[in-house]
């Protein structure tokens, strides 16, 4: 009696702990941190037992890190050159586009700014060149054929928005989704469709994940009606 009784303490003893939890390392572009969260959260309630870490940044910084063996299982990036660099590297295959983003100004509230060519006049933020939202801007204003003389350089659209936000600057070239995610912090001012322009967003499983079944899932889960959802409830357009 008394070694069934042990035998069924030791039984519930082994049954009440966890089943080892599964991490899922996202590296996303900084512009996705308003809609990710909510996608990663959707994924755990689908695969129990499982934890996602989204780590932000410039879409740029990340694929380095990817190359240079960061440990991720999925690469979510705001620029089809970083996402190309990483390919290249062997790093990532088959990347899908999920979304897309246009440029849109981000002014102080109570600033006299109304449109791009006010821009060449006042203090301004970009992005860095060499992350997406730089690169976007600069073509955006290469377009309107507006001369800015940047007062900072972000190393990514979060950043550079806080300069707005904070009061540090007259405005900065964000994505729409930005502009929408400050709310009343900022006033947007939209860029003319003829100067406009858009960047496009893709994601693909990392080549050393050591959870690629989970990866390629958290893929689909970004390119499902459930996803495109919440991208277009953030301001994101069809690609």
């Amino acid at each position: 009696m008394t070694k069934v009784l042990v035998l069924l303490v030791l039984l519930t003893a082994c049954s009440s702990h966890p089943p080892a939890q599964q991490r899922l390392t996202v590296f996303a572009a900084a512009s996705l941190s308003g809609v990710l969260p909510r996608l990663g959260k959707d994924f755990e309630a689908e695969h129990p037992g499982t934890k996602v870490v989204i780590s932000y940044a410039g879409s740029t910084a990340l694929a380095r890190q990817v190359i240079d063996g960061a440990p991720a299982d999925v690469f979510a990036s705001a620029s089809p050159t970083a996402m190309q660099q990483v390919t290249a590297a062997g790093d990532a295959a088959e990347p899908r586009t999920f979304a897309s983003n246009l440029a849109e100004i981000a002014a102080q509230p109570g600033s006299r700014i109304d449109s791009i060519a006010d821009l060449a006049t006042s203090k301004v933020a970009l992005c860095d060149p060499s992350v997406p939202c730089g690169a976007l801007a600069q073509k955006v204003l290469g377009k309107a054929h507006v001369v800015v003389k940047p007062v900072t350089l972000g190393l990514d659209v979060k950043s550079t928005l806080a300069y707005v936000t904070n009061g540090s600057v007259d405005a900065a070239i964000v994505y729409v989704t930005d502009v929408l995610a400050a709310g009343t912090k900022v006033k947007g001012i939209q860029i003319p469709g003829a100067v406009n322009a858009s960047t496009a967003y893709s994601i693909a499983t990392v080549r050393t994940s050591r959870t690629p079944t989970l990866a390629r899932a958290f893929e689909d889960l970004v390119l499902s009606e459930a996803g495109k959802a919440v991208l277009a409830a953030a301001g994101f357009r069809a690609p």
